[in-house]
This record gives C-alpha cells, structure tokens and sequence, in this order.
C-alpha cells in the first residue's frame, strides 16, 4: 500500500465539501442545531434519507431549494481532549512509556472515534396542486467512520510486536524483514480483536421522493411517502470481530493512491487504476415513511430508511480469519496513531491481516428505524422526540440508539433558535445550539450538535454545520 489509508480517508473527508455514522442531518443546519431530532420537522428537501412521507403534508411553499449545506462532527466517547489534540494536531510530536500506556487505555472502548461528514450539494422540493403531494430531489455526499478497539487491538496499534498478546505467542522480536512462522497455538485474529471495529464509508447519492395525503379525516390526516437513490461508492473499509467471527474487505477509488503490487495481475482482481474519484461500487437504496397530523398542534412519523445494498466491484480486497501472526511492526513513537492503523490495510507488510483478491463485495446499506412525535404551537414554536434505531452494523451506521428532544423557538420574527438534549449513536449527550435567519423567502444559519463537547476533556466532539442558501417560494411565513 503507497499511502496510510485511515488518514487519507479522514483527510479526503474533510476536504471534499465537501462530505455519516450516517446522519444526512448534519448537511441540515437547523436539525443539527437540535442535535438531529428532525423526524417531525422536516417539510421538504429535508425529509429525504428522513420521512419521505412528509412531503405529502400540507405546505406552507410551493417551491424550496438549498446550495451547499455542510456538516461535519468528529468526537470520541474514550480519548481526553488532550489525547485527541495530540493525535489530530501534534502527530509528530515524540512518546515515552507514560504516554504510550495512555494511549493503549484511551484507545481501548466501543466509542474511540466517530466521524461523519455530509453535504447536500443541491436540494429540491415541489409541493404538486390539486393534492397531489410534494416530491423531492437532492445530490449528497457522505463521510462516516466508525473506530472501536479492544485492548489487544490497542495495544498491538501502540507496541506493535511488543504488545502482551503478540509477546504471548512470539517472544523473540523479529526486525529481519522476514515473517516469523506462525504458531500453532495462536489463537485466532477473531477472538484476539473480539469487540474490534475499523470502519469508513465514502459516497455520492442521488435522491428523489415523493410523498402524497392518503387520508383526510377531521382530526386526523395521514400520509405515505417512499424515497429512491442511486448510490456511487468511492470507498469503504470495514473491519469487524464480533462473537468470533471476522468480516474484513475494502475497496477503494483511484483517489487513495493505492499500490496494490503483485495483487493487480490476479484474474480475481478488477483494478481501478488513475487518480480521480472514479466509483469502485454502486447501489440502490429505498426509504418509506408514514406521517400522521392528529388536530392542528401534533405530529407523528415513522420510517425505515436505507434499504438496499451495495455492490463494491473495483479493487476489492478481502481478509479471512486466521491465526494471531508476529506483526513487522515496533509500534509508535509519536502520536501518529492514525498512520499505524492504516498498516493494518496494508498489502505489501507483515500485519494482522493477509488480503486476497475479490471480483465484488456485496453489502447492506446502514439501514434504519426512525421514529419521532412532535407538537407545533406555531411558527414561532415547535418541539419533538426522535428515537432512531440501526437495524444493521455494517459501515456507516448508527453504533447505538439514537434518542433525542428539540425544540425550534422563534423570540423574533427574522431569528430563529435552536436546541435540545440528545444521547446515543456513539457520540453520549449532547446539548446543541442553532441561529437560523429567517425572512419569508431566505433562510442561513449555523449550527453544533453539542456546545459542551467543545470544550469537554472528557469525551470529546467537535461539530459545525452551516447553509447560506436556503429558499423558500411561495411561503407564508
């Protein structure tokens, strides 16, 4: 491998706005301002990768659209703030014994890393006459990445073949460059890195919906909606040990750079070669929604977001499980730890892992239930509940229940304020903030899904989103 992945994966994701655990909120400046409860909210463009059935409720526009939403969250439930300053910010900076026994305690949880990126390039909604309901359109780009690690994992990343495990089974360090033989009594990568998960997702989407009134009763009006998008994939890693077994593949764009050596001549390999965004993978994903106005004040949504799969079909590279071997590595010596995970993708050196060549990998998208009820006094004033759970653990998902409470409160007319209190997906509570300006026709505003977490040293998470150019045509307000 030419260039560390995990870093070129992060960097690439804060560089492409560019472009989500997948949370297609954080392209949303209001809803991340209420830490993401969106379900009920959300009336246009909004409700894609939402509650397509939103669109079918009764508008206050005939024509809404968006240029360059962008939001972008990093946090960790396990480092300091102090560690993650290190790790991001001084990653040359040399280590002893003190800090590097920091390292491998702090790297060692369910939550080390969360990242997501996500922009809405261009959003659309219609609201069609004669009730015909509302459809929508949007172009998207989604970063997410997901770091968990047991101890050995940590402490193999740290110490290399000087970690506890590694010295278990091979005693004598091995820096000649050859690969020590493997012992028989090694136990198996799985259960050595049990509880591991080095996971990243890099995409394009492309979305429509559509959503209509089925029901019109005094009281009571309910609506259906369903949403399409094509998906391009650029890249995915996805490395996972649960309960003994190992799922371990990547495949990535011509972007990262790889150098795949001998691998490229293998009849099971289709290789991508370049230096562009080319995609290496293509889906289909579905979303549908019900959504229920009860009077004039309460809403209520469900949907199912995110049904589909991908299929990865450009360099694709696949790990099976096997037993512990004596890694090349000595560990770290700065705070460069990113570089270090990276080896672990690595072809041409001795790690944890042996790749072989695939045709295609098939996945599942991030699949997920989202819940929400909401009561909407008036335009000045609107709270809700979301509850949104994933229905799968592949790359890109929720690690945890997502639970949250928001509130849109407007003091004056041309501002609007946002919060709320907000727990799971990875990320622990959260209290975010929102200022959305708002005239009858234009809106801005800038958002972070948690104030506290920028200044925590326990648990930290950094995160912005920001639009300045979101319209409204036709609205009353």
């Amino acid at each position: 491998m030419k260039a560390p992945f995990y870093p070129l994966m992060l960097a690439t994701g804060l560089a492409l706005p560019t472009v989500a655990l997948a949370q297609n909120e954080l392209s949303n400046f209001s809803a991340t301002g209420r830490g993401g409860v969106i379900n009920t909210f959300a009336s246009d463009y909004q409700a894609i990768g939402i509650n397509p059935a939103n669109l079918g409720r009764t508008t206050n526009f005939k024509v809404a659209f968006t240029i360059g939403e962008v939001g972008a969250g990093i946090g960790s439930q396990s480092l300091s703030k102090t560690t993650f300053k290190h790790i991001f910010y001084d990653g040359k900076q040399s280590i002893g014994a003190a800090e590097k026994a920091t390292l491998v305690s702090q790297l060692s949880g369910d939550n080390v890393l969360n990242l997501n990126v996500d922009t809405n390039l261009f959003g659309l909604a219609v609201t069609l006459p004669n009730g015909l309901g509302g459809i929508a359109f949007s172009s998207r780009q989604r970063i997410a990445g997901h770091l968990a690690m047991n101890r050995n994992a940590a402490d193999i990343i740290i110490n290399g073949q000087n970690a506890d495990i590694i010295r278990q089974y091979y005693p004598t360090p091995n820096n000649t460059g050859m690969p020590t033989p493997t012992n028989p009594s090694a136990p198996m990568i799985s259960t050595v890195l049990d509880g591991t998960s080095i996971q990243a997702a890099v995409t394009n989407e492309f979305n429509i919906a559509y959503g209509v009134q089925v029901l019109d009763k005094t009281g009571f009006k309910l609506s259906a909606g369903l949403g399409y998008r094509y998906i391009q994939g650029i890249g995915i890693a996805d490395i996972r040990a649960t309960g003994g077994n190992l799922t371990a593949y990547t495949s990535l764009a011509p972007v990262f750079d790889v150098n795949y050596g001998a691998l490229v001549s293998s009849p099971t390999f289709n290789y991508e070669s370049g230096s562009d965004l080319k995609p290496v993978g293509k889906g289909n994903g579905f979303d549908f929604g019900l959504s229920a106005e009860v009077g004039k004040m309460v809403r209520l949504g469900a949907s199912v977001t995110d049904v589909g799969s991908m299929t990865w079909t450009g360099n694709v590279l696949e790990a099976s499980d096997q037993k512990l071997q004596q890694t090349s590595s000595n560990g770290v010596s700065t705070y460069d730890v990113l570089t270090e995970i990276s080896k672990q993708f690595d072809t041409d050196n001795k790690n944890l892992f042996t790749y072989t060549t695939a045709k295609e990998r098939k996945a599942d998208l991030p699949t997920k239930l989202r819940l929400g009820g909401g009561v909407r006094i008036s335009k000045f004033f609107e709270a809700g509940l979301d509850v949104t759970m994933p229905l799968n653990k592949v790359a890109g998902n929720l690690t945890t229940t997502f639970v949250g409470v928001g509130v849109d409160y407007r003091p004056i007319n041309w501002l609007k304020l946002s919060s709320g209190f907000t727990g799971g997906a990875g990320y622990g509570k959260s209290l975010p903030l929102g200022l959305t300006f708002v005239t009858p026709l234009w809106e801005a505003g800038i958002s972070t899904r948690d104030v506290v977490g920028l200044f925590n040293e326990s648990s930290p998470y950094s995160s912005v989103a920001f639009g300045l150019l979101r319209f409204k045509i036709g609205s009353s307000e």
